[in-house]
């Protein structure tokens, strides 16, 4: 059995690992590039709105609002997720062809975007951040 201190270790790391993907700029411009490459062929309007938030979420990130990003990237993430969810692919090769595994892989990042992004949004110190733009 392990000790209580091991235990309580992983877990730490494990928030912190959470933060520190929350605190990124990159997942939502990962995000934004796999729903482009999605969705720009055939252009399909209501998807294409999504990267131009999340990019603007980056931007934010890049100048010190970690905290409002985090927030945006997930609420984002969680609108496109439930969005992706109700398509339902018919055949069993287009759930592991190539689109298939891009859009798995959206909906993974997604999720992970809208825990750790949530996260940090609910543990967040605004008063810290954008001192350092000015």
């Amino acid at each position: 059995m392990a000790s209580k201190s091991t235990e309580e270790q992983a877990k730490q790391s494990a928030l912190a690992y959470l933060r520190a993907w929350g605190e990124s700029p990159v997942p939502p411009t990962v995000l934004a590039t796999l729903i482009t490459s999605l969705h720009a062929r055939p252009p399909q309007t209501l998807p294409l709105l999504f990267p131009p938030v999340l990019l603007a979420s980056t931007f934010l990130n890049l100048y010190s609002y970690t905290t409002d990003s985090a927030g945006i990237t997930a609420a984002w993430s969680g609108l496109y997720l439930l969005l992706a969810r109700r398509r339902k692919s018919e055949h069993m090769m287009q759930k592991f062809g190539t689109r298939g595994i891009v859009r798995g892989t959206t909906m993974g990042v997604c999720g992970i975007n809208m825990l750790a992004g949530g996260w940090v949004y609910a543990t967040g110190n605004r008063a810290q951040e954008g001192e350092s733009v000015g």
